[in-house]
């Protein structure tokens, strides 16, 4: 229960007995049986010497035993504050609007400074200091002094407060608490406290308020209140997230309210990388103080990070090459030393941020004198956006990545392995749905590295997703990309990882070939799901060839780390490689029609070089099938393009997905330890620059695909 209890009031030097003996008894602020005068604040207690407000000529100084602190009062006595609140309340039910107007104004002239009132209440304070007798007159207008009295007093009227004063209430919420002192703030939140005890709509409302100071592009930011001194913004972030945690204990019902609220008032995706950064605080902040909250708060930044992800990717794709390069320019210009370890808590202002735009506004537009000045303007503002977008992400990624890395410094430690699954449910349901997100999924591809075990798990993940049978096709299509990149671009998967993933792809299109021997021919719709899958087991010979030969049975002639010492040698690739392959190639299905060309031509020349397979034969005759004579029905017209949703499918091929291609984003990437932990691209030219590839004589080579097998992969 928090109970005021009066003190006499000394004057300097007199001793006590020269108090007034007139002093009225203050009652407790809060009824004996509130659920609210049960809660202990001796956590909050700091000791602090608390300011005082200037001596009046009438003053009372309370002593609140359960907020531990010493408040002088101004012109109002608490009793007097008491009274106006409650002659106000009961006047607007009568429908008297005067006094319940006054204690409107009085709150609504605190929620900023530059409200004009603020000034005319300093004038008036100055007046009550010089003539008495003025504030004899007005005893009963409350003034801006008197606030954090009628913040006590209200606290103990708030069930006087009805459905009809949310106009009251839409006051005190605009108040601004957080940039006072702190007994301020502990008093109102306890007035927080009773509204949402006095009923459930205004609950609703204050945290509405709480969590809107999340956003600084909404209002969130300081305020500088006259009379006090500026907070800063720990303090300010403190009082917040003390004050929604007591209300959180006091009402566990409000964390469904939160969660809702945080994905209401999260900011837009062209909001700066600042006002991002500050909303992400206090999210970490908020689950930190409520970890039942975490699943959903991390759950939320992954969702809009990826929301920016694809933003970006789709503007760099409808953009053209120029734009493309004009962002790059700009990311790498504005990389600095001092961008690396972004945090939130170094966030930036967003008036520099603006400021540096111009400057780089200005830059791009000098790199494109010869446009007429509004393409000028139009392809600043776009590269600009773009940047911006990608820098927000930037520092969101650089940010996750600081705050996961303690927690894998012991990679098979069982809070890691925890952090993981949450992390996989996470892809599962956040990131796998976007096939255009091109970074966030790199959080897994990091962390998956750090051990064998986290491997197996992101690849075991990722199998249970291509299988299951309940997961739309394109999702299915999409986690079939990622095992084969992640296959073919992770540094410290071992041969057995590469092989198992490689001979579950061959087995699952020699399946899906045996049951479709009576198909009428390649039809990329029809049959996306094996054509991902060879798709991907291309991709994975491209990269990782080495890993799909016997190394036992090598001849000793090759050097394994020398890459042209294997061309020319008869090599002893892993069982089924070869003969899976040509199989499927010359089936019906005819998979080397329907796959990216560029994948194709790149598995070709390398397959010939290291004697796996001699395709041209094939990819000739393909130049003379159309696939639009295997189309019937709606596949005609595009019907089944719409409707299926396979928008990665372009034209006649499958459009390569292969969701860890190379990572562009400046400052991030400095976590992912690239040169250790990521296969990047060879060229062909590296394993025989001398080549002439046109000279080259197939004839002789076991491997080559004889033209005479039949569709059904048997030979005459």
């Amino acid at each position: 229960m928090t109970t005021l209890t009066p003190v006499p009031r000394r004057q300097t030097g007199a001793p006590p007995s020269s108090a007034p003996s007139s002093m009225s008894t203050i009652k407790p602020i809060l009824k004996t049986k509130s659920i609210l005068g049960t809660r202990s604040r001796s956590d909050d207690d700091n000791g602090d010497e608390l300011h005082s407000s200037p001596i009046k000529k009438r003053k009372t100084v309370i002593i609140n035993e359960d907020l531990n602190m010493v408040k002088n009062i101004g012109s109002k006595s608490l009793d007097d504050a008491k009274r106006d609140i409650k002659r106000a309340l009961e006047g607007h039910k009568r429908g008297k609007k005067e006094d319940y107007e006054k204690i409107i104004e009085l709150f609504a002239s605190s929620k900023s400074p530059s409200q004009s009132q603020n000034s005319k209440d300093d004038e008036e304070t100055d007046d009550d200091d010089e003539d008495d007798d003025d504030d004899d007159d007005d005893s009963h207008t409350p003034k801006a002094q008197d606030l954090f009295v009628y913040v006590l007093a209200l606290t103990s009227q708030v069930t006087l407060l009805g459905r009809n004063c949310h106009g009251l209430v839409k006051a005190v919420l605009q108040c601004a608490w957080l940039d006072r002192d702190e007994d301020f703030s502990k008093a109102y939140t306890q007035l927080l406290a009773a509204l949402s005890s006095a009923q459930a709509s205004f609950f609703t409302q204050v945290l509405s308020m709480m969590v809107g100071k999340f956003n600084v592009a909404k209002g969130g930011g300081p305020q500088k209140v006259p009379g006090y001194p500026p907070v800063d913004s720990e303090t300010r972030k403190s009082r917040l997230h003390v004050g929604l945690r007591y209300l959180l204990d006091l009402f566990p019902a409000g964390k469904r309210i939160i969660l809702d609220l945080i994905g209401q008032t999260f900011p837009y995706s062209d909001d700066s990388k600042a006002v991002h950064l500050e909303y992400i605080d206090h999210l970490l902040r908020l689950k930190e103080q409520r970890p039942e909250l975490e699943r959903d708060v991390m759950e939320l930044i992954l969702s809009r990070l990826v929301k920016l992800d694809v933003e970006m990717s789709l503007d760099l794709e409808n953009d053209d090459d120029e734009t493309t390069r004009a962002v790059l320019r700009q990311l790498e210009a504005a990389q600095s030393p001092s961008d690396e370890g972004v945090s939130a808590k170094g966030s930036g202002d967003a008036d520099g941020e603006e400021t540096d735009a111009e400057s780089e506004a200005e830059s791009v537009i000098s790199d494109d004198d010869d446009d007429d000045p509004e393409s000028r303007d139009a392809q600043t503002k776009r590269v600009l956006l773009i940047k911006s977008k990608a820098e927000t992400m930037d520092a969101i990624l650089d940010l996750l990545f600081q705050l996961y890395s303690p927690i894998f410094e012991n990679p098979d430690s069982p809070k890691a392995v925890e952090t993981f699954e949450n992390m996989l449910s996470d892809f599962a349901n956040v990131i796998l749905p976007h096939l255009k997100s091109r970074h966030t999924q790199y959080l897994l591809f990091k962390f998956a590295l750090k051990s064998e075990k986290l491997q197996d798990m992101f690849i075991g993940t990722l199998f249970n997703l291509a299988f299951e049978s309940s997961r739309q096709p394109i999702q299915k299509q999409a986690a079939v990309g990622y095992l084969a990149s992640f296959t073919a671009r992770g540094a410290k998967l071992t041969t057995e990882q590469i092989q198992t993933v490689a001979q579950t792809f061959l087995l699952y299109i020699n399946h899906y070939r045996d049951s479709h021997k009576n198909c009428l021919g390649p039809d990329v719709r029809k049959y996306t799901q094996y054509y991902a899958y060879f798709q991907g087991l291309l991709y994975i010979f491209c990269f990782r060839w080495r890993d799909l030969i016997d190394r036992d049975a090598l001849p000793r002639t090759v050097e394994w780390d020398d890459p042209a010492s294997f061309v020319g040698q008869d090599l002893p690739w892993m069982d089924g490689l070869r003969t899976v392959l040509q199989e499927n190639i010359l089936c019906k299905l005819n998979p080397l029609k329907c796959c990216s060309p560029v994948i194709v031509e790149e598995f070709a020349s390398l397959s010939r070089h290291l004697g796996l397979l001699y395709i041209y034969p094939q990819l000739e005759k393909n130049k003379n099938i159309q696939l639009s004579q295997f189309f019937y029905g709606s596949y005609a017209n595009g019907g089944a393009l719409r409707d299926s949703g396979f928008e990665h499918i372009t034209g006649s091929f499958l459009e390569p997905c292969f969701p860890f291609d190379p990572f562009q984003l400046p400052v991030s990437k400095r976590w992912l330890e690239l040169d250790t932990n990521y296969v990047s691209w060879q060229h062909l030219a590296l394993l025989n620059p001398n080549d002439d590839e046109s000279e080259l004589e197939h004839d002789g080579l076991e491997s080559e695909v004889d033209d005479t097998t039949t569709d059904d992969g048997n030979h005459d």
